[in-house]
C-alpha cells in the first residue's frame, strides 16, 4: 500500500526544492527527511537506450526510480517540479569532460531539447533510518558532502557506455556496522545493503582521504570504513565513454522528491 508524504514532509520538499531554485548550492544530506531523494542524469534520446541498459545490467549503483520523456523536466515523483531547476548544483559534460557546473539548467535543456532523463534512487533516502537508529552520520555531523570515490570494480558494458563502479562511503561505529547493513538492505531502490565493509583498498581505493567526489571524510577513533554503491557511477561512465552531452547533477545535490521513503521499503 502506497504510504502519503505528511504535510510537514510535503513542506519540507517544497522548501527544499525553492531553495534550489532559488540558487542555494548546499548539500542535500539529511535534507527533508524521510523523502527519497534521487540521482539525475539527462542524455539526448539518441543515448537514452544505452543509459537504460546500464542502469539495467548495473542496478545496485544504479536503481532506476523513474524516467521521463524526451524534453520532460516534471518528475511524477514531485508533481510541479521542474528537474532544470530544482537540483542544487548539476554538472555539464561535453564529449566526456565535465565543462561547467551551474546552479540551474534550464539553458541546457534549450540547447538540448530532447534530453531523457533519469531519476536514480540516492542512499541519502536511507540516511533517516540510520540517525532514527541513532547511527551518527559523520558528514552530517560535519556540515560536510558525503565522500565517494570510483573503484576498481568494472560496472557490466551496455551499449556505448562502460565505466567504474563509484561508491559513497560512511564511517560507522564497529558496534553498529551490522545495524547500518540491516537498515539499508532494507531500501535496496536506493542502493540498499553496502558492497563492502573495511579495508579500501579491496575495492581499489589508494588514499580515503582523498575521494574524487564530495568531501573528505570524518572518522573518529572506532569508526570503520562501510561503503555503498552511488549513483554518481554514471558520471564516471560518461568520463570514460564519452557521450557527445550529458547532464548530471553535482554529486551530493539531489533532487528531493514527494514520495516517503516507506514506500521502498522491503
Amino acid at each position: 500500500m502506497s504510504v502519503r508524504p505528511t504535510a510537514e514532509q510535503l513542506a519540507a520538499a517544497r522548501a527544499a526544492r525553492a531553495d534550489a531554485r532559488s540558487g542555494s548550492t548546499a548539500p542535500t544530506s539529511g535534507l527533508a527527511a524521510g523523502l527519497v531523494q534521487a540521482n539525475l542524469i539527462s542524455v539526448p534520446a539518441d543515448w537514452a537506450y544505452d543509459v537504460l541498459l546500464f542502469a539495467q545490467r548495473n542496478p545496485k549503483p544504479c536503481p532506476v526510480l523513474e524516467v521521463l520523456d524526451a524534453g520532460a523536466w516534471e518528475s511524477r515523483l514531485a508533481p510541479g517540479s521542474d528537474l532544470r531547476t530544482d537540483i542544487p548544483g548539476y554538472r555539464v559534460w561535453r564529449d566526456g569532460v565535465l565543462t561547467e557546473e551551474v546552479s540551474g539548467a534550464a539553458s541546457v535543456w534549450e540547447e538540448h531539447p530532447d534530453l531523457v532523463s533519469f531519476l536514480i534512487g540516492c542512499s541519502f533516502t536511507f540516511e533517516a533510518g540510520l540517525v532514527e537508529a541513532g547511527i551518527p552520520i559523520r558528514h552530517q555531523e560535519a556540515g560536510r558532502n558525503v565522500p565517494m570515490y570510483r573503484t576498481s570494480r568494472a560496472c557490466a558494458p551496455a551499449g556505448r557506455l562502460r565505466g567504474d563502479t563509484v561508491v559513497s562511503m560512511r564511517a560507522i561505529p564497529a558496534e553498529r556496522v551490522a545495524d547500518a547493513v540491516q537498515i539499508s538492505g532494507r531500501y535496496p531502490a536506493v542502493h540498499g545493503a553496502p558492497v563492502a565493509v573495511g579495508d579500501p583498498a579491496a575495492l581499489g581505493i589508494a588514499d580515503l582521504h582523498a575521494p574524487e567526489f564530495g568531501d573528505a571524510p570524518v572518522i573518529e577513533p572506532g569508526d570503520v570504513p562501510v561503503f555503498w554503491a552511488c549513483g554518481v557511477t554514471p558520471q564516471a561512465a560518461i568520463m570514460d565513454s564519452r557521450p557527445p552531452f550529458a547532464l548530471t547533477h553535482a554529486p551530493g545535490s539531489m533532487f528531493i522528491t514527494d514520495v516517503p521513503d516507506a514506500n521502498y521499503l522491503v
